[in-house]
């Protein structure tokens, strides 16, 4: 069949990147903005591949009962395929399913790519704590209102909003349900532009800053502000266009799941031992540790960001064994493993080794060389199930073990992401680094 023809698809179930699983004549079909259990409409937009093809929902012919309207208009299924805004492909499904399905996602990670046959994954929402102006917050009933960053795209003729799904073409809307009222207010008063990106950020004083970044070379790029996050009492410097979890309450929820997985599995955070947090960005981790630790606590955080860098060293100040080096995590521990000294070695050993790596996980090199360094434990907080379940499968062959299984949290409701945090203790029966 070719690119265009239209089919009826039975959804059998969900795969990982937001898309549904269906076959045709014995052909693996992915299709988004679907749920398991429907029959679809769709049309055929790739079929070049002999192994499976894909295609666009066009209508629902048996709808779930756990299909709802929308959370945003601008990405429901009577819009057509091409004009669907982005960043929102799981709004059509009750909440308590969407939690469901990304279970399936992990487990289905955890066994065809980690090989783990009984290792629990668990989920919950995001814990209570404080909103941008300080006032205490939970999650909404609807998994809206929780993006304190949002990235719109201005294109060629001037209109500015999201792109549409799988696509670069921009879609303008009336609303960005998943953002707080702040930065939606603040969209909606864009109007035209350079072509290329407009960020909008609303730190912990609740002010929205807007980030032109056009895409025209030669032009100067924004200055950089220095703005403040908040995690309970404790203050963190940030460049406003740099990284910071974008749900309103995932800084504050990451650190209660480091904390509490930390505690449960009887990892001490041993002062006089060396502690890493590797993809360190500004010192969230690093501070969790150094609190767990106390005052003389000795973390270093790696970051590849000089300015991020620049502004651990000012938010992990308050500990006199901590510091911030700016490297790339894989020329840093592959130093650290070929060069430290005895002494070193035996205080890496005594010590934690956090890593929050980007979406593509850790790799290969670098969990071996974390291996290699021998710590006591190693706590990996992970953005996508399937590199999660790759490097956890290494850690496992060199002798480290996520015995207390994986808390995944809900942190992009209305998505199809998730966060998780797990704790790897070591085996020293199994140790082969």
């Amino acid at each position: 069949m070719d690119a265009g023809e239209i089919v009826d698809l039975e959804i059998t179930g969900v795969a990982h990147g937001g898309v549904f699983v269906a076959r045709h004549e014995g052909r693996v079909v992915f299709v988004p903005d679907a749920i398991v259990g429907e029959r679809v409409r769709a049309r055929l937009t790739d079929t070049r591949k002999s192994s499976f093809w894909r295609a666009e929902t066009l209508e629902v012919l048996d709808a779930s009962p756990d299909r709802r309207a929308h959370v945003w208009a601008a990405a429901d299924i009577d819009v057509a395929p091409e004009r669907r805004a982005g960043g929102a492909d799981f709004g059509h499904i009750a909440l308590p399913r969407q939690r469901e399905l990304k279970l399936d996602v992990f487990r289905d990670a955890l066994q065809r790519i980690g090989k783990f046959d009984d290792l629990a994954v668990t989920m919950q929402e995001p814990s209570p704590g404080s909103d941008v102006d300080g006032t205490p917050a939970a999650e909404s009933s609807d998994g809206t209102g929780w993006r304190t960053r949002v990235s719109l795209h201005v294109d060629d003729a001037g209109t500015v909003g999201p792109f549409a799904a799988r696509s670069h073409t921009v879609i303008p809307v009336d609303d960005l349900p998943l953002a707080t009222a702040a930065v939606e207010r603040a969209a909606a008063a864009l109007h035209g532009g350079a072509a290329g990106r407009i960020d909008l950020v609303q730190p912990a004083d609740g002010r929205v800053r807007v980030i032109a970044r056009p895409d025209s070379a030669g032009r100067t790029p924004p200055a950089a502000e220095t703005v403040i996050e908040r995690v309970g009492d404790r203050e963190f410097r940030v460049d406003a266009g740099g990284f910071w979890q974008v749900h309103r309450l995932a800084a504050h929820t990451l650190t209660q799941l480091v904390t509490e997985e930390l505690r449960a599995a009887g990892v001490p955070i041993d002062a006089d031992a060396s502690h890493l947090d590797l993809y360190g960005g500004v010192g969230l981790f690093a501070a969790t540790l150094a609190e767990l630790g106390g005052p003389a606590t000795r973390v270093t955080s790696i970051e590849s960001d000089p300015r991020a860098t620049e502004h651990a060293g000012e938010n992990l100040a308050e500990w006199v064994g901590a510091r911030a080096e700016t490297a790339r995590v894989d020329r840093y521990v592959a130093r650290l493993a070929a060069e430290a000294s005895d002494r070193e070695r035996e205080r890496l050993s005594r010590g934690v080794v956090l890593l929050d790596p980007p979406r593509a996980g850790a790799g290969r090199e670098v969990v071996e060389k974390i291996a290699a360094l021998a710590p006591n434990a190693v706590v990996y907080v992970a953005c996508d199930p399937v590199a999660l379940a790759r490097d956890l499968r290494t850690f496992a062959d060199l002798g480290y073990a996520a015995r207390r299984g994986i808390r995944a949290v809900d942190l992009f409701p209305n998505s199809h992401h998730v966060e998780a945090v797990t704790v790897l203790e070591r085996d020293p029966d199994t140790m082969t680094a």
